[in-house]
C-alpha cells in the first residue's frame, strides 16, 4: 500500500511544473523571472492605439453634439419669450390708425358741437373700420337672431314664453353679442330662449 502511495505522488506534479512542461512543448522556453504576464504582440498594442484614439474622437463629438443640442434648446427657450411678449404686435399697429381717427373724431366733436349727424356719421366710418380690421384677423360674431339654442355658442340667460310657436327653442333676443376667432369661440353669446 506504500508502494502504490509513492508511485501516485511521482506522478502528481505541481500546476508550475505543468505550466513549465506545456511551454516547452509549444517550442518556449519557461520564463525565469517568474513572470505570469503575457505580452502583446505589436499588432495588438496598435490595436489598443487605434481603440483608444476612436474612443476619445466618439468623445469629443457626442460633447458637441450635447453642447449643440444644448445651446439650440436655451435658443429656442430664448425665442419663445420673445414670441410671447410681441404676439400681439401686429394687431395693435393694425389698430393704431383706429386710435388715431377716435382722437381725430373728438376733437372733431369738441369743435363741432352742432352738426351731429357728421359726427354720428364719423363715428360709424371708424366703427366700420375697426370691424374691418377685426375681421381681417380672424374674429367673427356668432349669428343668433332666430337660430335653434346651441350651447356650443350660446349661453341661455333666461328663458321665456315663445311669442309665436315657430321660435319654440329658438334664440328670442341677444343680450350680448359671442364671437368666434379662427372658428373657435372666445365669447360666448348670451342669449333669451323662447319655450
Amino acid at each position: 500500500m506504500e508502494e502504490s502511495i509513492k508511485d501516485t505522488s511521482k506522478e502528481a506534479s505541481s500546476p508550475i511544473e505543468e505550466t513549465q512542461q506545456n511551454a516547452q512543448n509549444i517550442g518556449g522556453e519557461p520564463s525565469e523571472t517568474g513572470d505570469n504576464e503575457t505580452k502583446l504582440p505589436e499588432s495588438g498594442a496598435t490595436q489598443i492605439t487605434q481603440l483608444e484614439e476612436q474612443l476619445a474622437e466618439m468623445n469629443d463629438k457626442y460633447l458637441r453634439l450635447f453642447s449643440d443640442f444644448d445651446n439650440y434648446r436655451k435658443r429656442t427657450a430664448r425665442e419663445r419669450v420673445e414670441l410671447v411678449k410681441t404676439a400681439g404686435e401686429d394687431f395693435f399697429k393694425a389698430v393704431l390708425p383706429v386710435i388715431d381717427d377716435f382722437e381725430r373724431g373728438l376733437k372733431a366733436m369738441n369743435e363741432n358741437q352742432n352738426d351731429i349727424s357728421s359726427l354720428k356719421e364719423g363715428v360709424e366710418l371708424i366703427f366700420n373700420k375697426f370691424i374691418n380690421i377685426l375681421t381681417a384677423r380672424g374674429l367673427q360674431p356668432i349669428v343668433c337672431e332666430g337660430q335653434h339654442f346651441n350651447d356650443d355658442l350660446h349661453e341661455a340667460v333666461t328663458s321665456i314664453p315663445a311669442p309665436q310657436d315657430d321660435l319654440k327653442g329658438k334664440v328670442v333676443d341677444v343680450l350680448e353679442k359671442g364671437y368666434l376667432l379662427n372658428e373657435k369661440v372666445i365669447r360666448y353669446a348670451k342669449v333669451v330662449v323662447g319655450l
